[in-house]
């Protein structure tokens, strides 16, 4: 299938602002869980659980992309803020987040989700950890009727 199908933002924002300016970043994060949040309703469960992925992603990315934001972050010599894990716990260990989500468990699950259907899988658990990490965050709540509507070509 084509990409378009898989990417929710196809179309709606450009695809670069979401590595290069944080609005961009965070636009990529709040159409991403609700393109997750829709897909795990659909029972489109593998695809829900990468396109939250990727919205977790993006939301720890729109955090330490300020420089304002930046500079209070603890952040050791040598550590790679474009690799998620050590990003989740630079956030952990500077006190944004507090460390309940467990990222190592959830990054197995992608894995897996990469690879396999999960149609049994029980997501409930999972989504209200992800909604508890955005809200840490401060990307949500937020106002999905403010966002560009879906296509609903996506899958």
């Amino acid at each position: 299938m084509a990409v378009r199908l898989y990417m929710p933002h196809f179309g709606l924002m450009n695809t670069e602002d979401s590595f290069k300016t944080a609005e961009g970043a965070l636009l990529r994060a709040k159409l991403h869980i609700r393109a997750g949040k829709r897909r795990l309703r659909q029972g489109k469960i593998s695809a829900g659980i990468l396109t939250l992925y990727d919205a977790f992603c993006f939301a720890m990315d729109w955090y330490a992309f300020p420089p304002e934001r930046r500079k209070k972050l603890d952040i050791r010599e040598g550590e790679d803020l474009k690799k998620e894990k050590t990003l989740y716990d630079i956030l952990v260990r500077s006190g944004v987040l507090d460390g309940v989500f467990d990222f190592a468990a959830f990054d197995k699950l992608v894995e897996y989700a990469s690879e396999n259907e999960m149609p049994d899988y029980d997501h409930k658990k999972l989504l209200q950890e992800i909604e508890s990490v955005m809200t840490q965050l401060g990307v949500m709540p937020f106002d999905e009727a403010a966002l560009p509507p879906e296509d609903p070509a996506t899958f």
